[in-house]
């Protein structure tokens, strides 16, 4: 009997494990994020960016980069790692966790008073903020779930998302400041790696113990 209880125990805590998404701190897991109804699209590895790309532009070129947790370049993202290595490309540090990204910039309450390059709050474990994204057009955001394992676009009007939605942050200037060069590609420069952990020390991070 005993041995059948910790059979149990181990299958229900592998089950945790695999199916464990967003999680602010320590070792609260939510629920699962919704499966796409189609494979997200791969993205290319992307060159020297020209000028004019935009941080939206930076955002999409890593769609199909793989989810990591506590990832913060593109071998690998969690959700904040994913906008903060977005944003420093741009020449704005955010801070390393979802918690501290939602103090920063204007808050913006209503889905439809977002702009481009907007961050987007959601809470996934709790009622505060614990998984976060780049809101891009229309209804679309994209961000690095770990359901999938992959950066993708979805619909903030989707019924999961919807029901969590907490708001966003607007940050002066990140959306329309022109990419830092040679940056935007599939595996970081020892001196790429380096500069986005400096701007992680300047703003306050706290490494990766950040919600994904």
């Amino acid at each position: 009997m005993q041995d059948c209880k910790r059979l149990s125990g181990a299958v229900v805590l592998g089950l945790a494990c695999l199916t464990g998404a967003c999680a602010s701190r320590g070792n609260v897991r939510p629920q699962p994020f919704p499966t796409p109804s189609a494979p997200p699209p791969a993205a290319a590895p992307l060159t020297t960016p020209a000028p004019s790309l935009t941080l939206i532009d930076t955002a999409l070129g890593f769609r199909g980069t793989p989810y990591r947790n506590g990832g913060s370049d593109p071998s690998g993202f969690d959700c904040s790692g994913f906008t903060q290595w977005v944003y420093a490309r741009h020449g704005t540090a955010l801070p390393r966790e979802v918690e501290e990204q939602f103090k920063v910039g204007k808050k913006i309450k209503d889905v439809e008073d977002l702009e481009p390059g907007d961050l987007v709050f959601f809470h996934t474990v709790s009622h505060g903020a614990s998984h976060v994204g780049i809101f891009l057009s229309g209804d679309q955001f994209v961000h690095a779930p770990s359901s999938k394992g992959v950066v993708r676009v979805e619909s903030i009007h989707a019924s999961y998302w919807a029901q969590r939605f907490l708001g966003g942050r607007r940050v002066p200037g990140a959306a329309s400041a022109p990419p830092e060069p040679a940056v935007a590609r599939r595996r970081p420069s020892g001196a790429e790696s380096a500069a986005v952990s400096a701007a992680a020390v300047r703003s306050g991070a706290r490494g990766s113990r950040a919600a994904d």
